[in-house]
């Protein structure tokens, strides 16, 4: 049976375009901001670890919000975490990063332009047939107004995939404060500055990624409709997506 999603979701072309040539290494991703002549151009695709998902409920949000500081160390109550509505197989995936490059001259000094432009769990190899927004449990796709995106906000430009079940335990130690300052936390360093933490109990991990500002999540759907890969765009800079 052939998947047909909800057009109101669906990736503009734009959109699809980058999620698609992202994760292709060798593919052009556009320019350097104000030098035409100088494509960005993938890299290559990096395998950063893998993250334990036992329920198939996954929350793809920021680990803490500057704005609620002050309730994390008084134990007050805040805003409850994005879990996506879509379920996925209870299961252990790769977690992987695109690299891109896009050299540039700043003050007569020269920089590799190194850069993320996307983070994607990978459910499967089989192929996308399409791209959908991926909506959270509390989204009303009704609302939705023509070329509106929804995702998630973040402030220290962090996101994070965790299963549903352990996240309380899991974003703990990003949300303890004293003094309002966060203590240090330990945890698996990452590339691109990202961190693993797990909650053995559950058998469950938190993995953190590049998120300006936040992010759309989109779920790259096969012919079937099944979920093959879960995708946050890091928000570059003149990118179309």
């Amino acid at each position: 049976m052939e998947w047909f999603g909800d057009a109101r979701l669906a990736a503009g072309p734009e959109a699809a375009w980058y999620l698609e040539t992202a994760f292709t290494p060798g593919a052009h991703l556009g320019t350097v901001y104000d030098d035409p002549s100088t494509p960005v151009v993938v890299t290559g695709v990096e395998r950063m670890t893998t993250i334990r998902l036992p329920t198939g409920r996954l929350i793809v949000d920021a680990p803490w919000h500057d704005d609620e500081d002050g309730d994390y160390e008084d134990g007050s109550p805040t805003r409850p975490p994005r879990e996506l509505a879509v379920r996925i197989p209870p299961g252990t995936y790769p977690v992987e990063i695109a690299w891109t490059a896009g050299p540039y001259e700043f003050f007569g000094e020269h920089f590799d332009g190194i850069a993320c432009a996307a983070t994607r769990i990978r459910l499967s190899h089989d192929p996308v047939a399409g791209w959908e927004m991926g909506l959270g449990i509390h989204d009303d796709i009704d609302r939705l107004q023509p070329g509106e995106q929804v995702g998630f906000s973040s402030d220290a430009n962090v996101g994070c995939f965790a299963d549903a079940e352990a996240w309380t335990t899991l974003v703990a130690p990003f949300r303890t404060f004293v003094d309002g300052a966060p203590v240090d936390r330990e945890s698996e360093q990452l590339p691109d500055d990202c961190e693993r933490l797990s909650d053995e109990t559950r058998q469950a991990d938190l993995v953190t990624f590049t998120a300006e500002s936040g992010g759309v999540v989109w779920l790259g759907r096969t012919g079937t409709g099944a979920v093959a890969a879960i995708v946050v765009t890091s928000g570059m800079s003149g990118a179309k997506a």
